[in-house]
C-alpha cells in the first residue's frame, strides 16, 4: 500500500511538472519521426499479465523491399538516440505508472515474446510490478549481460523496500545524467534474449 501511494504521488507530480517539456518533446517527435507520436506495445506486467506500455517513438517505419521493417541500427534516428540517452522516450511511462500496470521502481518490462524463455530463476522478476527504472538499471543499464541483469531484477525482488525505491530513484538521475550503459555493445538497443 505505501508502495502504490509513493507511485501515485511521484507518477503524477512527475507528469504535472513536466507536462510543458512533455508537450515540446511531442511535437518535436512529430515534426521529425512523423506519426503516431507514440510507441505503444505490449509488455508484461506482475505475474506476466499484459498491459499496454507507452513511450515516445525514437524510432523510423523504415523497411526494405518485401516490406519488412530494418533493424532497429538504421530505423534509430540521431533524434531517437538522443532521446534514449536523456530517457525522455520513457517520461510517458509515468502514465502507465498512475494507472497501476507498472512501478516507478522494478524489473524493466521486457517482450512478451520473452516469458516462455525464462528459468524458473529468471522468471521471478515477475513477481513485482514492471519500473520505470530498477536496481539493473542503476547498476550498468544496457551494457549488462541478461545473466547479469536478471540477477540484479531478482536480487531487487528478494529485497525491495521503500527506502530501496528512494535510493534507486535518487540513484537512477546520475546514470541519467551520465548517459552510461545507454546500450548494449553488441547492439543499437540490447540484444534479443534467447533464453539460457
Amino acid at each position: 500500500m505505501i508502495k502504490r501511494i509513493f507511485d501515485i504521488c511521484f507518477s503524477l507530480g512527475w507528469l504535472i511538472f513536466f507536462a510543458p517539456l512533455l508537450l515540446v518533446v511531442a511535437i518535436l517527435v512529430r515534426l521529425k519521426l512523423g506519426s503516431p507520436i507514440f510507441f505503444i506495445q505490449d509488455r508484461p506486467g506482475q505475474d506476466g499479465k499484459p498491459f499496454r506500455m507507452v513511450k515516445f517513438r525514437t524510432m523510423t517505419d523504415a523497411r526494405d523491399a518485401k516490406g519488412e521493417l530494418l533493424s532497429d541500427e538504421v530505423r534509430l534516428t540521431r533524434f531517437g538516440k538522443l532521446l534514449r540517452s536523456t530517457t525522455l522516450d520513457e517520461f510517458p511511462e509515468m502514465w502507465n505508472v498512475l494507472l497501476g500496470d507498472m512501478s516507478v521502481v522494478g524489473p524493466r518490462p521486457l517482450l512478451m515474446r520473452y516469458l516462455p524463455r525464462y528459468n524458473t530463476f529468471q522468471a521471478r522478476r515477475m513477481e513485482v510490478k514492471p519500473g520505470v527504472t530498477g536496481w539493473a538499471q542503476v547498476n550498468g543499464r544496457n551494457a549488462l549481460s541478461w545473466d547479469e541483469k536478471f540477477a540484479l531484477d531478482v536480487w531487487y525482488v528478494e529485497n525491495q523496500s521503500l527506502w530501496l525505491d528512494l535510493k534507486i530513484v535518487v540513484q537512477t538521475f546520475f546514470v541519467v545524467f551520465r548517459r552510461r550503459g545507454i546500450n548494449s555493445a553488441k547492439a543499437a538497443t540490447m540484444e534479443e534474449f534467447m533464453g539460457s
